[in-house]
């Protein structure tokens, strides 16, 4: 129609041009005939109609009432009871609602902000390279399992690439996690070599929430020490590392609904499980359960975003190259420092209260400065470092619970320091004990390590010569010429060395 009011204005319209409209829209051309006479006169604008809106007042009323709509027509019409405006038909209220407050807002005035994140958009992250960015998260396996006498629903603690969807380093506690969970896992992300790996390195930049336990001081010293960058996203900004928790949604469908005792499982008219007395896996059985899933996940699981491959093709796939760790100190980097200084006393190293860690290497170190890094709630043994040097002296255990074999060798250290010490006095009394020489007549003692006077004699004059030819300057005097009778050394060319004196002349 814009283009015929074109050609009508320009007295080019003709009725060629309205029978192809007819045919083309599928009307006849009295019809087009009639829309181009509207066109020349149109008709005047439309009033608009006041409508009720939804104020901010409203809004925070709607609230109030959990988004129930009667709820708040009711109170409206006390409002006009008592003398406030007149209130709208329920319709108009309910339509009202539909046009000025999103689906989302609806929802979040219902339920509050979890709902409403529901109808929000997300933006993906654009495409990139292994190890430019991991994912690391806790998960509560809504699962029931035995551990040592009780039911615990265990905890997963993992590490994810976020490039390949590549499940790195995983952890399993029985309870709620801690520094030890994060750092087990870590240590299998970064590994590679049996029986961690293929995939592993170290990251770019690790993304995290503000979990206690991951942005704790231990953490942050571990990847720190390795030149790893945390983000520290924000709280409950699930959608901010999107892999991880992709993979705590799938774990749950895919492991956790088809392990006995799921919590999540049907249940009866009375609400109870089906089957109550269903035996629980142990905590070993789950762990296995876990680490299986976790291989097939990796090597046999065919995901569409990463073109029909598996994370780990996908990884394999990935020509970015792989900076490892130095794998000989990467144990001491995930170890928790004490940060402070201890002293080795007759008991051991006491770290804790009132336990005491002792090994073989601390006999004779009584008194020394010493720091102590150690696996949190791992206290059974520690790794003691020099307080001055940093260098690493040794592993000492718990000094009540010392196997045989530690008690054993920390006595055989003992009894080997005391025999050398012996044997070092005894020699220095050797060098200090006289002898004297058996008499069978009256006669003044003589000493067996007397000497004649030829002997003392001896020993002056080399002392004597000694002397000399220290203080001696044979520059100050010239040589004379050996005698004719002497025999002068021949060098290998076969001709006899000149005079020294002769050399300087």
């Amino acid at each position: 129609m814009d283009r015929l009011a074109v050609l009508d204005q320009a007295g080019d319209l003709t009725s060629e041009h309205v029978r192809l409209i007819a045919q083309a829209l599928g009307v006849t051309e009295r019809t087009v005939w009639r829309w181009v006479r509207a066109r020349r006169t149109p008709p005047p604008p439309p009033k608009k109609r006041g409508r009720f809106r939804i104020d901010a007042d409203l809004r925070v009323r709607l609230a109030y009432w959990r988004g129930n709509a009667s709820a708040l027509h009711r109170e409206l019409l006390e409002q006009e009871k008592q003398g406030g405006a007149p209130t709208p038909s329920l319709a108009t209220l309910h339509r009202a609602i539909r046009q000025d407050v999103s689906p989302g807002d609806r929802a979040g005035l219902r339920e509050g902000e979890r709902a409403r994140r529901r109808f929000d958009v997300f933006l993906q992250r654009p495409p990139s390279h292994r190890n430019v960015a991991w994912e690391a998260d806790h998960v509560e396996a809504p699962v029931q399992v035995e551990a040592d006498g009780r039911l615990v629903k265990p905890w997963v603690t993992w590490f994810v690439d976020a490039a390949h969807d590549v499940i790195l380093g995983v952890a399993v506690t029985p309870r709620t996690p801690n520094r030890e969970s994060v750092l087990a896992a870590l240590r299998a992300a970064v590994m590679r070599r049996e029986p961690y790996g293929p995939a592993g390195g170290l990251p770019a930049v690790v993304r995290i929430d503000r979990g206690k336990d991951f942005l704790s001081r231990t953490v942050a010293d571990a990847l720190g020490a390795l030149a790893v960058r945390v983000d520290d996203l924000p709280a409950y900004g699930a959608h901010l590392k999107g892999t991880v928790e992709t993979i705590n949604g799938a774990a749950e469908r895919m492991l956790f609904a088809g392990l006995p005792r799921y919590t999540h499982r049907q249940t009866r008219v009375s609400g109870g499980p089906v089957d109550p007395d269903q035996p629980p896996l142990s905590f070993e059985a789950f762990t296995a359960e876990v680490l299986s899933w976790v291989r097939w996940w990796n090597t046999e699981h065919i995901l569409t975003d990463l073109g029909d491959r598996s994370p780990m093709q996908s990884w394999s796939d990935d020509p970015t190259p792989i900076h490892d760790a130095d794998e000989t100190r990467l144990w001491m980097f995930t170890l928790d420092d004490d940060r402070r200084h201890r002293t080795i006393t007759t008991k051991g190293v006491a770290f804790g209260r009132g336990r005491h860690y002792i090994a073989d290497w601390m006999v004779g170190l009584v008194g020394t400065q010493v720091r102590i890094r150690y696996m949190p709630h791992h206290t059974g043994e520690i790794e003691v470092f020099d307080a001055g040097t940093g260098v690493h002296l040794g592993t000492a255990v718990l000094a009540d619970a010392a196997p045989p074999q530690t008690r054993a060798r920390v006595q055989q250290a003992r009894a080997r320091k005391a025999r050398a010490l012996r044997a070092d006095l005894a020699a220095a009394e050797r060098e200090r004990r006289v002898r004297y020489a058996a008499s069978t007549v009256p006669e003044p003692a003589q000493r067996l390590d007397a000497m004649t006077a030829a002997e003392a004699a001896a020993v002056l004059a080399a002392e004597r010569d000694a002397d000399m030819a220290r203080w001696a300057r044979p520059d100050l005097i010239p040589f004379g010429p050996p005698p004719a009778s002497w025999r002068l050394p021949v060098d290998p060319n076969g001709h006899a060395h000149r005079n020294r004196n002769e050399d300087r002349r």
